[in-house]
């Protein structure tokens, strides 16, 4: 199963990188913005999950959900947005641009594991 992590910080990349291969995902694709992660799923198109931040330079995460979301090729990719953005205003621009799920840095692997769980229907 591939996962886009998508964050302009590598130590954070590597952060969310490093939890999501101890819950057992191995085919790991990052990107630094959201042109970057636009080109990668254009050429990864069976990613099964993105994982972004809101704030990057080029395209931020809430232009790349709206990219995602107007793609109906794209229609059913879950979408977790993890930053340190936690207003509920914020929350709930993320969530009707098409957001699954949401998650506010600084965040426990747990924390992770448990939106991953809930926007795949699964146990990590």
């Amino acid at each position: 199963m591939k996962i886009l992590v998508v964050d302009d910080s590598s130590t954070m990349r590597r952060i969310i990188k490093n939890t999501l291969t101890r819950l057992n995902f191995k085919d790991l694709l990052e990107a630094e913005n959201g042109a970057q992660a636009w080109e990668t799923l254009a050429m990864n198109q069976d990613v099964a999950v993105l994982i972004t931040d809101w704030n990057m330079p080029e395209m931020n995460g809430l232009e790349l959900v709206k990219k995602v979301r107007a793609e109906p090729k794209f229609a059913d990719l879950p979408i977790i947005m993890v930053t340190t953005e936690g207003g509920k205003t914020e929350v709930i621009t993320a969530l009707k641009a098409g957001v699954n799920n949401y998650i506010v840095k600084p965040f426990t692997p747990d924390v992770l594991k448990e939106k991953l769980e809930a926007v795949l229907g699964t146990s990590a």
